[in-house]
């Protein structure tokens, strides 16, 4: 974790100034709405984070994130509201939960390839979504949960937005952190190797399933906590906001941001959360675009185009290029400054 903090100190510096800056700022320039954007990037970052280090790292196509977002999301609600249970020790057995479920799924699952393993990642979802949707004892049913109860630090209750918002982002940033160690680490090289050639990587010593599974349990865990997190923030939970468009909307922040970055699942969420909150209720108002909101197909065709141009202009994705469009900048101006 050390050296990925050194080798990014100056994204974690910036993302941390940033992120201080917001807090120090008197409320009056706080508008609610904004800080409750900036806390769902944070949420789904998270998510995004974990599905970058199974696609974009690893190479195994997932459709179905937000069946564990849902499942950390519910289970410690339930906990929590239901039987009593402390939040924080209720976001730990949803973690441990999640995970758990995670391997004992994976290890089927992950044995498939290609378009077979994103229509078995997208029935997982899918089958999460009716269970959340059905289990009307237990979740509350098409109504949700109410009344999740506030994250606390002895008596200091994150009960407000700016206080929801500076826990979110501790957690995010620690994430970061985690997940560029193990992209440095020998078990990051191995999830490399395995995207490169599945057969390669073995030949050279390196378990696959073993590597899959794991990688696949780490993101279920991180969707999990984003979950949790976000069942916390919001005090109440719906199956609605773990359906397949949300499943959509997760991988949508990936791909935009850049899979094959840890940073690009930060940029993704803000991209799609902006076009989602801010842009689209705009466009709804225009009389051209009215006819689709009318259908409800307005976010999944504005996903759909958002993807089909990133994949054509930027193919990898908007962190990354904007790195290296930054470092080619930087390089030329160098090379002028010595020319000169």
């Amino acid at each position: 974790m050390l050296a990925a903090l050194k080798k990014h100190k100056w994204s974690y510096v910036g993302m941390a100034a940033c992120l201080l800056l917001l807090v120090l700022l008197p409320t009056e320039y706080l508008l609610a709405e904004k800080i409750s954007l900036l806390t769902a990037v944070g949420v789904y970052s998270i998510v995004a984070v974990g599905l970058c280090l199974l696609m974009g790292y690893t190479g195994q196509v997932a459709l179905g994130q937000a069946a564990f977002f849902g499942l950390g999301a519910y289970i410690s609600a339930v906990l929590s509201t239901t039987h009593n249970v402390n939040p924080w020790l209720a976001m730990l057995i949803a973690a441990v939960a999640t995970g758990a479920f995670a391997y004992v799924v994976g290890f089927p699952i992950l044995r498939l390839r290609g378009n077979y393993l994103a229509m078995a990642t997208l029935g997982l979802g899918i089958i999460m979504w009716v269970l959340f949707r059905n289990l009307s004892q237990y979740t509350g049913g098409p109504d949700g949960i109410t009344g999740v109860p506030d994250l606390s630090i002895g008596g200091f209750v994150f009960d407000t937005d700016l206080r929801k918002y500076s826990l979110i982002w501790a957690f995010c940033i620690v994430i970061l952190l985690i997940s560029q160690n193990v992209m440095r680490s020998r078990a990051g090289r191995a999830l490399r190797a395995i995207h490169g050639s599945e057969g390669a990587a073995e030949s050279v010593g390196v378990n696959v399933t073993q590597f899959k599974v794991k990688i696949f349990v780490l993101s279920a865990v991180y969707a999990s906590v984003a979950g949790s997190l976000y069942a916390h923030q919001t005090n109440a939970i719906g199956p609605g906001s773990f359906d397949f468009l949300a499943s959509v909307l997760i991988l949508t922040m990936a791909v935009v941001g850049g899979l094959a970055s840890v940073w690009g699942a930060v940029f993704g969420a803000a991209a799609i959360l902006i076009l989602k909150i801010e842009w689209i209720p705009e466009m709804s108002k225009m009389s051209f675009f009215r006819p689709l909101f009318m259908s409800g197909a307005a976010y999944l065709i504005s996903y759909g185009l958002l993807l089909m141009v990133v994949m054509i202009f930027l193919p990898n994705g908007l962190f990354v290029s904007l790195r290296d469009a930054f470092d080619s900048w930087r390089r030329r101006r160098t090379q002028r400054g010595v020319a000169g």
